[in-house]
């Protein structure tokens, strides 16, 4: 474990980056280098293993010198690993990585963070890039000009590893609930769905989302944790959350049929 202090900078908020990582040798080294790589260099970089059993661990340690923080032990799942990232963090605001994901281009934080106010602004959005096991686009994300928190009703439009979350917004609405095994990021937006926080939008393909993460091939249950957070934050009536449940399904099912033809 090691936690040198950070060199901070006074013209530009500290970026705390969180990696969670359990087993994960084959990318954890490019994750990594994304963010070690970045020409904004106010940066706090913080690495949470799982205690893995393959490479990552001496991977870690090649780099730690310049990781602001990392540790490895047994946690309670990906979100139990960011929430001690946050914990460990002292950053104004707050961005979590995977094992197989990561910054897209070297100047991409340098180029959002040009004209961010962290008095004032909550959320930083910006787009991602889905990529294939061997780094192949399967999509890029639309830019949503004018963000709306209706949005969020259908889809998770605001994905965290092109988000940027002020360190205030913690501290009002708490961590991640260690209960939800693929959309805690999401049950962590829906907490202020009635006082829902300006969000800062940019055109800017921040992050690239590797297609091997927790909810590859688990569609319906990422879809039936999804439906039940959002009954639980009580986001709409249930009536207009069956109509969407069931739009879902219809389309999930048709996709599936179509395929095997």
């Amino acid at each position: 474990m090691t936690h040198p202090s950070s060199k901070l900078s006074e013209q530009k908020p500290l970026i705390s980056i969180i990696t969670a990582v359990f087993n994960g040798e084959e990318y954890l080294e490019e994750t990594i280098c994304s963010i070690l790589n970045q020409t904004y260099r106010n940066i706090e970089y913080i690495v949470i293993d799982g205690g893995s059993t393959d490479r990552s661990i001496d991977i870690i340690k090649k780099y730690e010198d310049r990781i602001s923080y990392w540790v490895s032990e047994k946690d309670n799942g990906i979100g139990d690993a960011f929430n001690k990232g946050v914990r460990a963090s002292t950053g104004d605001y707050i961005n979590f990585q995977g094992d197989g994901d990561g910054i897209i281009s070297p100047d991409a934080i340098e180029r959002v963070f040009e004209n961010i106010n962290p008095e004032k602004d909550i959320f930083v959005s910006g787009r991602i890039q889905r990529v294939d096991i061997n780094g192949k686009e399967i999509f890029t994300s639309k830019f949503i000009e004018k963000f709306n928190k209706k949005l969020l009703l259908y889809r998770m439009c605001m994905p965290h590893q092109a988000l940027f979350t002020h360190k205030s917004y913690f501290k009002k609405y708490g961590l991640f609930d260690v209960n939800n095994t693929f959309c805690m990021d999401y049950d962590h937006l829906l907490r202020s769905y009635d006082e829902f926080p300006k969000v800062i939008t940019t055109n800017e393909i921040i992050a690239r989302w590797r297609a091997d993460g927790l909810g590859q091939d688990k569609t319906l249950d990422v879809f039936n944790e999804w439906d039940k957070i959002k009954r639980h934050n009580k986001i709409a009536s249930g009536i207009v959350l069956d109509l969407i449940k069931y739009l879902y399904l219809f389309k999930y099912y048709v996709k599936k049929i179509i395929g095997r033809m």
